[in-house]
């Protein structure tokens, strides 16, 4: 479907800040014997957001209040679930402790934001939670809160099976992230999320060769080449740079960039951004490689009147694996100026059957 450009798009909330508010709402009515509703809480930034309550359960010694994401016009695999957070009383001096429901993931490796055995609730929205409910006792006139604040997202584990969060090491559901509470539409930020725990993971497992793809094909091209496991690759689709400049910080011994032909003709020629909006491939230079390569003029001049890069490899025939070379060749000297030499780095490009057309480096 396409998108009006014309219209603002419309922001949403995260799932930590769906929990915050619901976490809010849930010990307000455990105190005060009454649900605020909407609730209304103070983001990070100074933002202001109102939640009306799907869910509002009060017991004796617990309270549940459940909140409907909406996460605007971004095309979140969350939107529309609904994030339960329970508020349970705990022992006198115990804090306020997190617990993980109903769909909601557990760490089971390390080098991800939560310890191993921890609920997958990324520190910023247990900070969130932490000092909403502070603000909430200061309000009430209570004692600091020791309460365990369970979260849950029913039908999350059914979600988390199309998220990274299996390779990740996140069983049972999904993660409750955010930093700002607020979902920018298409900033893609959970799938960047999800490369740098990966590489997280990776380097924790001390794994000396990872592997990012741009695609599923080239994924599993270059695991049955290298014998990868799971945690060594990392769905990069086309966040290159957001995956570069993360290892330029977070080294690892060495790197495998796998895609397809087009997409990393853009990364030869600078694009660090692979997206078909962001990035366009140059045909009149892939047309100038094939002169580097000895093709015949006639050749030359077909595809610089080519549709694209599918097309170019058609007309190229026979001289695909040596034209794929030279885009492994510039490829790979963008990611080490990228990386700054840190990281060995190969690039291989990988056709839509899987087979390899070029490997460069090492």
């Amino acid at each position: 479907m396409l998108r009006d450009t014309k219209t603002p798009l419309r922001r949403g909330w995260t799932t930590g800040a769906c929990a915050a508010a619901a976490a809010q709402a849930a010990y307000t009515a455990m105190m005060a014997g009454r649900f605020p509703d909407p609730i209304s809480i103070r983001l990070p930034r100074e933002v202001i957001a109102n939640f009306p309550l799907a869910l509002a359960e009060l017991r004796e010694s617990s309270a549940r209040a459940g909140v409907v994401k909406d996460a605007g016009d971004d095309p979140d695999i969350t939107h529309g679930a609904l994030i339960i957070s329970e508020i349970t009383k705990s022992d006198p001096g115990s804090g306020i402790r997190f617990a993980a429901g109903e769909g909601v993931g557990v760490a089971t490796r390390a080098g991800l934001s939560v310890g191993v055995g921890e609920p997958a609730i990324n520190p910023a929205p247990r900070r969130m939670i932490r000092d909403l409910l502070l603000e909430a006792a200061e309000e009430l006139g209570a004692p600091s809160p020791d309460v365990t604040v369970t979260i849950s997202i029913p039908g999350g584990a059914r979600l988390a099976e199309k998220t990274m969060n299996p390779r990740l090491g996140i069983v049972g559901g999904l993660s409750i992230l955010g930093t700002t509470g607020v979902v920018v539409p298409y900033s893609c930020a959970s799938w960047i999320h999800s490369i740098h725990r990966g590489i997280d993971v990776a380097r924790a497992a001390g794994l000396d060769h990872i592997a990012a793809a741009t695609g599923a094909t080239s994924e599993r091209a270059v695991q049955r080449l290298y014998a990868l496991p799971d945690h060594a690759l990392i769905d990069m689709g086309d966040f290159v740079g957001a995956t570069l400049k993360y290892l330029r910080r977070h080294p690892v011994p060495r790197l495998t960039i796998a895609g397809g032909f087009a997409k990393l003709a853009k990364l030869a020629a600078g694009h660090l951004d692979l997206h078909s909006a962001r990035s366009k491939v140059d045909v009149t230079a892939l047309a100038e490689m094939l002169v580097e390569v000895g093709a015949e003029w006639p050749m030359v001049t077909a595809a610089r009147t080519a549709a694209g890069a599918s097309e170019i490899l058609a007309i190229v025939g026979s001289r695909r694996g040596a034209l794929a070379g030279v885009v492994a060749t510039l490829a790979r000297e963008v990611a080490l100026a990228t990386l700054s030499g840190k990281t060995a780095i190969e690039v291989a490009i990988v056709d839509r059957q899987g087979s390899f057309l070029a490997t460069v480096g090492g």
